[in-house]
C-alpha cells in the first residue's frame, strides 16, 4: 500500500500550504485538489490489493466507479462486508462533498475525512487476516451526513 499512502501524503502536503482562518480553510481550490487526490488514495489502495493480492494485471484494473464496486464485492467485501459501506461513504465524503462540489473546508471535518481515508488503506491491507474491524466515522463532531 506504498502508492495509496503517498497519495495520502501527497493530499496532506497540499493541506499544509493552506491559510487557515477560524477553524476554515480560506482557499477552496486547494483543498478540492487535497480531496481528489485522497480519493485517488482509496482507489489506488484497492488497485494494489487486487494486483498484488488478487493477481489482477494493471489492464484488468477496474475503470469506473461501477467496476470498483463490483471489485470490492468480488473480491474484498468477502473478507469485510462493511468495506463497501465505507467506501461509499468515502466516495461521498471524499469525491462528491469534498472534490467535486467543494463543500468541505472546515478544517477537522477535513482532518476526519483524511483520518477516514487513512483507516480504509489500512483495512484494505490486511483484508486477508482474520482481523477484527471497526467501522469508520467520516466526521468526529456528530455530523453524520454521508453515513
Amino acid at each position: 500500500m506504498r502508492e495509496a499512502i503517498r497519495y495520502l501524503n501527497n493530499a496532506k502536503e497540499i493541506l499544509k500550504s493552506i491559510p487557515i482562518e477560524d477553524n476554515t480553510y480560506t482557499d477552496i481550490k486547494p483543498v478540492r485538489e487535497a480531496f481528489s487526490t485522497a480519493y485517488l488514495a482509496i482507489l489506488e489502495a484497492i488497485n494494489e490489493y487486487l494486483i498484488t493480492r488478487k493477481g489482477l494485471t494493471k489492464k484488468e484494473l477496474p475503470k469506473s466507479l461501477e467496476a470498483y464496486r463490483d471489485a470490492l464485492r468480488k473480491h474484498i467485501a468477502v473478507h469485510n462486508g462493511k468495506l463497501m459501506r465505507e467506501f461509499e461513504k468515502l466516495y461521498d465524503a471524499l469525491h462528491i462533498a469534498g472534490y467535486y462540489r467543494g463543500l468541505i473546508y472546515d478544517v477537522n471535518m477535513v482532518k476526519d475525512a483524511f483520518k477516514a481515508a487513512k483507516e480504509f488503506i489500512e483495512k484494505i491491507k490486511c483484508c486477508d487476516s482474520d482481523t477484527k474491524f471497526r467501522p469508520v466515522r467520516i466526521f468526529s463532531k456528530g455530523l453524520t451526513t454521508f453515513e
